[in-house]
């Protein structure tokens, strides 16, 4: 937890390569806690990161991950209709 919460707080500074590198340690380590609820939202960070830093296109892979990983998530789930309207507004940025 407190590598997400590290995470989340330079996305909220607005520094995104900080934030890409405490979400990637989430992704890196993932057989510690294979279903643990902060490895999507580290999917979710990282793709939010990506796009804080400009990068489109791993921004965009970052958020497909998460859509494959929520497959069979409840639609109506705020955080996954969120990210959702955020990945479309990373779409039509023009590269």
């Amino acid at each position: 937890m407190p590598i997400y919460v590290r995470g989340e707080a330079y996305l909220r500074l607005r520094k995104g390569a900080e934030a890409v590198v405490e979400f990637q340690k989430i992704l890196d380590h993932r057989g510690v806690g294979s279903t643990s609820e902060f490895y999507p939202l580290a999917q979710l960070g990282t793709a939010r990161a990506y796009r804080l830093t400009g990068d489109r296109i791993w921004s965009l892979r970052a958020y497909e991950q998460l859509f494959k990983t929520w497959k069979e998530a409840d639609e109506d789930l705020p955080l996954l209709r969120s990210a959702r309207a955020e990945y479309a507004d990373v779409q039509r940025q023009s590269p």
